[in-house]
């Protein structure tokens, strides 16, 4: 499954209720052409289903995973425990602390398990898709 019209970018979000902050992601990809899919796996509720999920990505071609989380946002470093594809992580807006809370989960991985993270909210959505853009044509 690595053809071109295969996904290249996998969007993980832990909830639909996220969408909203991550939809110019989406619509970036779109416009660039980039071949993407959305799923919603919590890592928090479901993480046997999104470790099953992880293992799947690069035997199926896909070569980044935007990860998008708010509150404790365990979903990109869960990501970046389970796979060798480079993870894009976007602290969302959804806590009581606007999302500070989230940027520091991400943004605070130990060593030997890194995440790109992005700035709060749809900023950071935006810039994720722009990320993963270069990363792609970084390596054709």
């Amino acid at each position: 499954m690595n053809s071109k019209n295969s996904p290249q970018v996998a969007i993980i979000m832990g909830s639909t209720s996220d969408e909203e902050e991550m939809k110019n992601c989406m619509k970036i990809l779109t416009e660039e052409g980039i071949n993407h899919t959305v799923d919603y796996i919590s890592a928090h509720r479901e993480p046997e289903k999104l470790s099953a999920f992880l293992k799947t990505l690069e035997p199926n071609g896909y070569k980044v995973i935007i990860a998008a989380a708010g509150g404790a946002a365990a979903l990109p470093g869960v990501c970046a425990a389970y796979t060798d594809l480079p993870v894009i992580g976007v602290p969302l807006t959804s806590s009581a602390l606007n999302g500070i809370d989230a940027l520091y989960s991400i943004v605070m991985m130990p060593g030997g398990v890194p995440v790109a993270t992005m700035s709060v909210g749809s900023w950071g959505a935006k810039n994720a898709a722009v990320f993963a853009v270069k990363i792609l044509k970084l390596i054709g």
